[in-house]
């Protein structure tokens, strides 16, 4: 399939030639089949996008629940848990499921992830063969539903915080689990509330007297349907959204559970009651647990940017039909709302930013399967690995929401009924921001890669101990040792004009544009580095040295991904062969780098990389890139490949 013929405009601009079906097939990428089958599951469950609106509350989440373990018995499910228990083999296929799976209802896309992402994925990453033959062939099926219990009333973010406590009783070789509190509760749990018979249950343990740290432990809290004893379950009721999602709160009240419940890979308590790890510093291990953590922030960050392409294929469609008010006076006919710069302007910059994101999605996604399957056997990789999936899953969902809230606008009254998805979207996606991280905190964590490097401390160090590492070292050691790219040098030897490289550089230039956002996250992170350690000579308390400076650490990690991104989709772009869609995916990548420069010009104009000329080219540049992605648009949001009937919106679509 092919659309928008090439034309030639007065300029000499011809317009690209898009093959729909090749530019499918570049996004899906080598997990086509798994994501074919995915769409295939979406059309044949269409009906709960439905039903979503109809079902009370407890016949909605049940039905949830059918479609979830339905899904299990086609494979889509269980891609990432080994073959020898009935899983794929493949955790990046298990991602790409996963991505996918957004385009349909996300209470099931949520429970998707809780049962075989967090519960399956702490069974299999946490735990030891004993766990994985006891748990894994009925919780691939679905046969066995259970909960990721992390998150207490009282601590979110801080898990090293946590105050439920499992307590060594050597007499009776058992660990005994306390809810210390009501902070101590555990919250918003999904699959508490109704389903989950097993809870992988996060506790500071205590042996012999003495704290160990944070632990994980396999803990019953249902017994033939009823609560265990020693459990209390509470329904956390309805909620903005996700309402086909059993989220409840889970209380022990000295529940105990044999010394094997201990999910044993990295650290063990022997029958006598002697503690045992491989990773002899508390920090580290606690660190290398909260690993599991990674596999659901790389799969909610592409949920997210999938979630963003269904809420801008509604927009964009309606934009091609709908008409509103005549360009002239003489014509009857009233005109597209695509053929407006405004509306332009609002959507074609947000379909380039999600093109951007797939593609470091891609990346991520890439770096996951190799540290998790053993290809990439480097700590550092690892470290990396959490920081970028930290980053790409922040901008994701942020992007997720700016972009359903933008298109619901950009449809207007229409997109405000609840058949036109944008209701669903809204409320289900919103906390996307929130769950698996809140993206403020899954910034610092990105900042403090930078800022250390991904040095061998870097799980020992908390924002104090970041704080302190930074100032202990020259500032100009922070930036080589961070530093990508020798910046000023590498300018000088791609870019026309010495110093004056971005006055006379071409704006369309992808060297120019990299240049750019590198040189704003170097400077960003050397200034961050100054104030901490200018903070710190002046014997400053290092806790509010780091207050002070939050809001520039955060703009650092910003600046820091946005470059990753760019990075991702020029060399995606590179790496096409010849043809109108590598011209088509050119002007997108060249529409996210100018308006994302745009978009923060008032710090390249402060920081002397932009002149007021330079600035309104800049400006100029993105409208023109606008008009040229226009007659793409509708093939653009075609080549996501999702299936019609997720699109939901008759009325928007046709």
């Amino acid at each position: 399939m092919t659309t928008d013929k090439t034309a030639t405009a007065p300029d000499g601009y011809v317009q690209p030639e898009l093959d729909v079906r090749a530019l499918t097939e570049v996004l899906d990428g080598e997990y086509a089949e798994i994501r074919d089958l995915v769409r295939t599951n979406l059309v044949t469950y269409a009906s709960v996008l439905e039903e979503a609106d109809g079902l009370g509350t407890d016949a909605y989440r049940e039905r949830v629940r059918e479609l979830v373990v339905e899904m299990a018995a086609t494979g889509q499910t269980g891609m990432g848990f080994p073959k020898r228990y009935g899983g794929g083999g493949d955790v990046g296929a298990s991602i790409a499921a996963f991505e996918t799976l957004a385009f349909g209802d996300l209470s099931v896309l949520v429970k998707v992830g809780v049962q075989f992402g967090l519960f399956g994925g702490a069974i299999l990453h946490l735990g030891t063969e004993r766990h994985h033959d006891a748990y894994l062939p009925d919780l691939i099926t679905g046969k066995l539903m259970g909960c990721f219990a992390m998150t207490e009333t009282g601590h979110g973010s801080n898990v090293q915080a946590l105050g439920t406590v499992a307590r060594y009783d050597v007499a009776a070789q058992e660990f005994v689990i306390t809810t210390e509190g009501d902070q101590a509760r555990k919250d918003y749990i999904g699959n508490a509330a109704r389903h989950g018979e097993l809870a992988v249950v996060f506790a500071q343990l205590e042996v012999g007297g003495k704290s160990e740290g944070v632990h994980a432990f396999v803990v019953p809290i249902r017994v033939g349907g009823e609560a265990a004893p020693g459990v209390r379950i509470e329904d956390d009721g309805r909620k903005m959204g996700l309402n086909g999602v059993d989220n409840g709160r889970l209380r022990f009240d000295g529940v105990r559970v044999p010394r094997e419940a201990l999910l044993n890979r990295f650290a063990d308590v022997t029958p006598e009651g002697l503690y045992e790890s491989t990773i002899d510093s508390p920090d580290r291990r606690f660190f290398t647990m909260l690993g599991t953590l990674v596999q659901g922030r790389v799969s909610v960050g592409g949920a997210g940017v999938n979630a963003a392409k269904v809420a801008l294929a509604v927009a964009t469609k309606y934009a091609l039909r709908r008409r509103q008010f005549a360009a002239g006076s003489q014509e009857e006919e009233e005109q597209l709302l695509l053929d407006y710069g405004l509306h332009q302007r609002r959507l074609l910059p947000l379909v380039a930013r999600t093109y951007a994101l797939h593609f470091a999605q891609d990346v991520v996604r890439t770096q996951l399967h190799d540290v998790f399957s053993g290809v990439e056997d480097d700590p550092q990789a690892r470290r990396r690995l959490e920081a970028r999936a930290a980053g790409t899953k922040a901008l994701g969902t942020w992007h997720a929401t700016r972009t359903v809230q933008e298109c619901r606008e950009a449809c207007g009254g229409a997109g405000y009924l609840a058949v036109n998805r944008f209701a669903a979207l809204k409320a289900d996606s919103d906390i996307f921001t929130t769950f698996e991280g809140d993206n403020h905190v899954l910034l610092q964590l990105v900042a403090k890669g930078l800022l250390t490097d991904y040095a061998s401390e870097f799980e020992d160090l908390d924002q104090l101990g970041m704080v302190r590492y930074v100032t202990n070292l020259a500032v100009e050691t922070v930036i080589e040792k961070t530093s990508a790219h020798k910046l000023l040098e590498r300018v000088r030897d791609l870019l026309p004009g010495g110093d004056e490289w971005d006055q006379e550089a071409g704006l369309l230039d992808s060297e120019y544009q990299l240049a750019m956002v590198r040189y704003r996250e170097e400077h960003m992170l050397a200034g961050v580095a100054r104030r901490l350690k200018a903070g710190i000579d002046r014997k400053r308390d290092a806790g509010a040295v780091f207050s002070e400076v939050q809001d520039h650490v955060i703009a650092v990690a910003h600046a820091h991904v946005e470059r990753l991104v760019l990075e991702a989709f020029v060399e995606k772009t590179r790496t096409l062969p010849e043809g109108g869609n590598k011209v088509a995916l050119g002007l997108l990548c060249d529409l996210f780098a100018l308006s994302t420069i745009e978009a923060d010009r008032a710090w390249f104009m402060e920081h002397g990389r932009l002149t007021v000329q330079r600035s309104k080219a800049i400006t100029r540049e993105v409208n023109d890139l606008c008009r040229k992605v226009r007659p793409l648009a509708g093939g653009l949001v075609d080549a996501w490949g999702i299936p019609s009937a997720m699109l939901r919106a008759p009325d928007l679509v046709g």
